[in-house]
């Protein structure tokens, strides 16, 4: 996947809505393409309130499930808005067809379909299963065919530089099918994600020349819901945090190791990430030695008083070297071509007198397995770095690559939260990505800086 500028403009915004909490749900009924759940009250008012922090969101477009379910979430997200926009619904978003598992409670599907069960939960690309007139097919690889034409379509119909944002109401399987094939299919892709009911995520398309860039913007925003955050799972979680904004991300210098403060801005950001993770359950801290992260650190943990800070070198900024403090502009004069490679191939960039991606990524991949090792299933520790360490991490974690950071949003007092796993040979589950609804608003405004 080709690497995306934060300086290139987004023409083309997917808003990723998983519908409301369903019957199915609450008795943890398999529900695949059967159209026998409905949402519940409280899926409902999940969809209400989704609407609610959209209602300031200009949306071209919406694209629904014909399933009861999509639709009524689609509808609840809706109301509150007088633009007149109606969903049309697609076939191209229906969920996964597990037919041979429908109505079946968790416990019954565990009990009569043991060997498949345990292929669906490890590694779901190769589950086969028998349909009623006896033939054999492969769900998993049916939705992410059927992902990648419904994606296809969406393009022809909203091209990356038509400057529209479109709103897509589906279902668990399908929408991790479609982030796996925006993210170019990542090995273990689909069992890296996590989708809440009434979750957004939201991607971020543009124009190159041998296709489209994709952004994750954020991903599995629960923040208007309650609580904000999805539930822990069975092992360790680490909130990854970026450190809040300073002067020169407010103008647009890259900073790199040299060691910049917050400023008025990056405090109120501490402040505001504070209050959202406040009720969050923390019993360690983790920080990049420079004062940055260990101020924004800082504020977070005025709400958990007792928990020590400890620092690691491992989770510094990206050496820039020479082109610290400098202003884009500046480099360009004396590095054009350097910066333009380092904003289409970032992975093939030596800074000049500092580091290269692959140096970062090596470092903070280190230091992160290190702190995640160091918990036990109980704990959830905070962890505060910055904008190229973070990207590295995520893109490990996602099954990414260096080539990839761009890929990556991670704005100033943004959280991300991570779930490790509690079964051998399972990957960690991104269980969210850059939040930054406490700063205000379901997009991303914080400052595009210089990275």
């Amino acid at each position: 996947m080709a690497a995306l500028s934060q300086h290139v403009a987004v023409p083309l915004r997917l808003l990723l809505v998983r519908h409301g909490l369903s019957s199915f749900n609450v008795e943890r009924r398999i529900q695949g393409r059967d159209d026998l759940s409905t949402l519940t009250a409280a899926g409902e008012d999940q969809a209400r309130r989704l609407g609610q922090a959209l209602v300031d969101v200009p949306i071209t477009a919406v694209y629904s499930s014909p399933l009861k379910r999509a639709a009524s979430t689609a509808a609840g997200i809706l109301e509150a808005r007088h633009d007149g926009l109606e969903p049309s619904f697609d076939q191209g978003l229906l969920e996964i067809d597990l037919e041979p598992w429908s109505g079946l409670t968790a416990a019954e599907r565990s009990e009569r379909f043991p060997e498949d069960f345990a292929t669906w939960k490890r590694t779901p690309e190769t589950l086969e299963l028998t349909r009623k007139d006896g033939s054999r097919y492969q769900p998993y690889e049916e939705l992410m065919t059927q992902a990648r034409s419904f994606l296809d379509e969406l393009v022809r119909r909203h091209p990356v530089n038509s400057d529209d944002t479109v709103l897509l109401v589906g279902h668990n399987a399908i929408l991790r099918c479609l982030i796996v094939s925006l993210l170019g299919q990542p090995d273990q892709g689909f069992r890296r994600l996590r989708l809440d009911n009434a979750s957004l995520s939201i991607f971020n398309l543009s124009p190159q020349d041998d296709g489209h860039q994709v952004q994750i913007e954020c991903l599995n925003s629960t923040a208007h819901l309650d609580p904000p955050l999805p539930a822990k799972t069975a092992g360790s979680r680490l909130i990854l945090v970026r450190h809040g904004e300073t002067n020169w991300n407010r103008e647009g210098r890259f900073q790199g190791q040299i060691d910049i403060p917050l400023n008025s801005n990056g405090h109120a950001q501490a402040e505001a990430a504070r209050g959202f993770l406040q009720s969050v359950s923390i019993q360690k801290a983790y920080s990049s030695s420079m004062s940055r992260p260990r101020e924004t650190a800082e504020g977070i943990l005025k709400s958990h008083p007792g928990i020590a800070i400890t620092q690691t070198d491992g989770l510094m900024e990206i050496g820039h070297g020479l082109w610290e403090g400098k202003l884009e502009s500046e480099i360009k004069a004396d590095w054009g071509d350097l910066l333009e490679q380092w904003k289409r191939a970032p992975e093939t960039v030596q800074m000049p007198e500092g580091e290269t991606i692959q140096d970062v990524w090596e470092r903070s991949v280190a230091s992160w397995n290190a702190i995640a090792s160091s918990l036990d299933s109980t704990e959830t520790a905070l962890v505060v770095a910055h904008d190229a360490v973070n990207k590295t991490i995520l893109c490990h974690l996602l099954g990414l690559s260096p080539a990839d950071i761009w890929a990556v949003k991670q704005g100033n007092g943004g959280v991300t939260v991570v779930d490790m796993p509690s079964e051998p040979g399972q990957p960690a589950v991104v269980a969210c990505l850059n939040l930054t609804s406490h700063l205000g608003g379901v997009i991303d405004r914080t400052a595009a800086g210089a990275l």
